[in-house]
């Protein structure tokens, strides 16, 4: 066991205004299952680069481990080879044969190594990057966030692998993930810092807690201000007014009674100075207290009415990929009525994104063609508005402004939407290409929510989100019931929104 310190830690990036670090110190134990903790934006990578001193910053960060980092970056050439063929140059050393084994852990077939990496679906990829981090041994891992992409049998098992290890840091936002594999969270608050024992529920449940006791705790500060502020205005108003009796008074005659006011008033003035600094004090400590409070504001949504009950009507339904030696899917039959809120479920590479594309098709939201055939009905009522989020952020490049423009999108609303999804100002100003993977996701789900539809399709919507917001998501999808076509991993998110499940 060894200690990673962290000491006054000040980082920014170059040309930013606004620091991600700040005098931060903190102390974390490289056998601890750490949970890593904080809203999109905040600094979770940032860190974990900082510790593979992929940065320069100020302060001190003192360790001694041998880290490994998790999502490996893939090039563009790369991506064109099976991964079999650049695997050692990921992780050194590392050996085909125990990729192999740990992607029978994985329950993957090892042929997924010697296809092109680019044709491989996005669960598929995941799996072969965990598999070459899991190769390895005594590494110190900094894993983040795992189990993108990743279906639920996947994430089941990435669960049982990390709950049996020891030694790592791990960004999610997966709930039950932090719950089953930590014991103990890193957590980036607002204005602060905390390392706590226990999973994340402890931790959701103790800071609720404590920010119920800081919001009455604020009310009775509040109290105690209102009434410092009108004993102070009524303490100033005597004092005025008796220091204007002192006015046509003959000094020779009424000596006495002039110094006496003027000592009362004197009086009077100075416990108006003592209450101001009093009222100063409760506010410093007022700000204090609510300064890591999470306050998520309602979202609202416009969702339209269609004339037909039926909107996508699926009957005996097969797709096959030219070339493949059998169809993605077949045989399905289900259909989206108005108000439905289905979830597609079913392992990596069964077609939920394939069968979401060929809906888009008939509705004529997507012209791409994809080189497949199709027997049996795939139908979309006429007319039929959709708005769609893709799994993939990687075409979000440029500023905020010609995103709308290129979108048709509001740009004050837009914006406005983006700050109720915990976005700082200061984002604004920059291109999206150097936004955090959650960021972007909530740009995708801002120009989604903006767009009045009668359907709402959304692959895999919440990867990279923050909990904060997904539980944004939950409440405003629970209260305005949109008719949705959903492809999302996040068991509970799961079982709270969907009316129905389309397995495939």
């Amino acid at each position: 066991m060894s200690q990673i310190s962290v000491n006054n830690l000040t980082f920014s990036y170059e040309g930013s205004f606004d620091s991600i670090f700040e005098n931060v110190s903190f102390s974390i134990d490289t056998d601890w299952k750490l949970g890593f903790i904080g809203r999109n934006g905040k600094g979770k990578t940032t860190f974990l680069r900082l510790l593979l001193g992929k940065y320069s910053y100020q302060g001190s960060i003192t360790k001694n481990a041998v880290f490994d980092y998790f999502p490996y970056a893939v090039t563009k050439t790369q991506a064109q080879l099976p991964a079999s063929a650049f695997i050692g140059d990921l992780k050194a050393g590392c050996e085909e044969w125990r990729v192999i084994c740990e992607l029978a852990q994985l329950n993957e077939n090892a042929e997924i190594l010697y296809r092109p990496y680019r044709t491989l679906s996005f669960g598929e990829q995941t799996k072969i990057l965990l598999a070459v981090l899991f190769s390895g041994e005594n590494d110190f891992l900094l894993i983040d966030e795992p189990t993108n992409h990743l279906d639920c049998d996947a994430r089941e098992l990435v669960k049982s692998y990390l709950s049996s290890k020891r030694g790592f840091i791990l960004v999610s936002h997966d709930r039950d993930l932090l719950d089953a594999c930590t014991d103990h969270v890193l957590v980036l608050n607002r204005q602060t810092i905390e390392v706590q024992s226990g999973t994340f529920s402890s931790w959701w449940e103790n800071k609720q807690r404590k920010d119920q006791f800081d919001i009455a705790e604020n009310e009775k500060h509040l109290q105690e201000i209102q009434k410092l502020k009108k004993a102070a205005k009524r303490t100033a108003d005597w004092a005025n007014k008796n220091e204007s009796t002192k006015i046509g008074f003959d000094p020779l005659k009424e000596h006495a009674t002039r110094a006496y006011i003027g000592a009362k008033t004197k009086k009077m003035q100075s416990r108006v100075t003592q209450m101001a600094k009093r009222i100063d004090r409760e506010i410093g400590e007022k700000e204090g207290l609510l300064k890591d409070l999470e306050k998520t504001v309602d979202l609202k949504l416009a969702p339209l009415s269609h004339h037909k009950e039926t909107l996508v009507a699926i009957r005996d339904y097969s797709v096959q990929y030219e070339g493949a030696a059998h169809p993605v899917f077949a045989g399905l039959t289900c259909s989206i009525r108005q108000g439905d809120r289905i979830a597609l479920h079913g392992k990596n590479g069964c077609g939920k994104s394939t069968l979401i594309k060929m809906i888009l098709k008939k509705a004529g939201v997507s012209s791409d063609t994809l080189p497949v055939s199709e027997t049996g009905v795939c139908e979309t009522a006429s007319e039929l508005i959709i708005s769609y989020i893709n799994q993939d952020t990687a075409g979000l490049k440029g500023s905020i402004p010609a995103f709308c423009t290129k979108r048709h999108l509001d740009h004050t609303l837009f914006c406005s939407l983006l700050r109720q999804l915990d976005f700082e100002r200061v984002q604004f100003s920059k291109n999206m290409e150097n936004y955090s993977e959650g960021q972007k996701k909530k740009v995708l789900l801002a120009a989604s929510l903006l767009v009045p539809a009668h359907l709402y399709i959304w692959d895999e919507p919440l990867n990279y989100i923050d909990v904060f917001s997904r539980m944004q998501i939950e409440k405003l999808l629970l209260e305005y019931r949109p008719t949705l076509l959903f492809v999302e991993h996040d068991v509970r998110f799961r079982e709270k929104i969907a009316t129905g499940t389309v397995t495939l």
